[in-house]
């Protein structure tokens, strides 16, 4: 059956106009975003196919041009509609967070280290610069590989936070094993770069640790 002879309350589009982008599903957004289906599958049905292929809307964001396109009904159009939905979705996150305290939206950072980190299949450390107001200067990635103490170096993200003349720094890698959960040498690392930043008065408000959706915080966990 066809998404337009669904009740009006079922179809996705009249239902985000009344009841909020909050009451759809991941599967009836990205159908909204798909407008059509294929032979035999309404935009829902597509949708969710997706969904179960890729594992998750990051998943689906993440995936290569020609993963997607072998997709029926997903051309390279459709591909570079989903990567600039995606770098505006990170980008409007980057603005919201240099013109508050990211401290009072603690979510807002996790959503924006899960954009930035959650799906790449190498590691990557990266730093945000803050402000004394804790609004971000700004972010980059420094390192990338298999970190360990030796790959990540203090001397080089000091220089970078006293070129941006940050007060405070947020660290920040992934796992691409998918486990957020911190090692020997990530708390090797952290104790390391933290020492090296009070030696130039920039504190370390904390070290996340990403995996997919999923984030670790060393300051929760009293680890800084």
């Amino acid at each position: 059956m066809a998404i337009t002879d669904w009740p009006a309350s079922e179809r996705p589009r009249e239902k985000l106009l009344e009841l909020g982008v909050e009451a759809l599903s991941d599967a009836e957004l990205l159908a909204i975003f798909l407008r059509v289906g294929v032979t035999g599958k309404s935009a829902v049905d597509l949708a969710r196919d997706l969904l179960t292929q890729f594992g998750s809307l990051n998943g689906i964001f993440s995936a290569q041009l020609s993963e997607l396109t072998q997709v029926n009904g997903i051309g390279s159009s459709k591909y570079a509609q989903l990567q600039a939905i995606f770098e505006m979705s990170r980008r409007a996150l980057n603005e919201q967070m240099q013109v508050k305290d990211i401290l009072t939206s603690p979510q807002q950072v996790r959503d924006y280290l899960c954009l930035k980190l959650g799906n790449l299949t190498r590691e990557v450390f990266l730093v945000l610069f803050l402000d004394a107001q804790n609004r971000i200067v700004t972010s980059e990635e420094m390192f990338s590989g298999t970190l360990t103490q030796t790959s990540v170096y203090p001397r080089e993200v000091v220089k970078r936070a006293l070129y941006h003349n940050a007060a405070s720094l947020i660290f920040a890698h992934n796992h691409p094993s998918g486990i957020a959960q911190q090692s020997q040498a990530d708390e090797l690392i952290t104790k390391q770069l933290k020492q090296a930043l009070a030696l130039v008065d920039v504190r370390v408000l904390d070290h996340f640790i990403v995996a997919g959706n999923n984030t670790l915080s060393f300051a929760e966990r009293g680890l800084l």
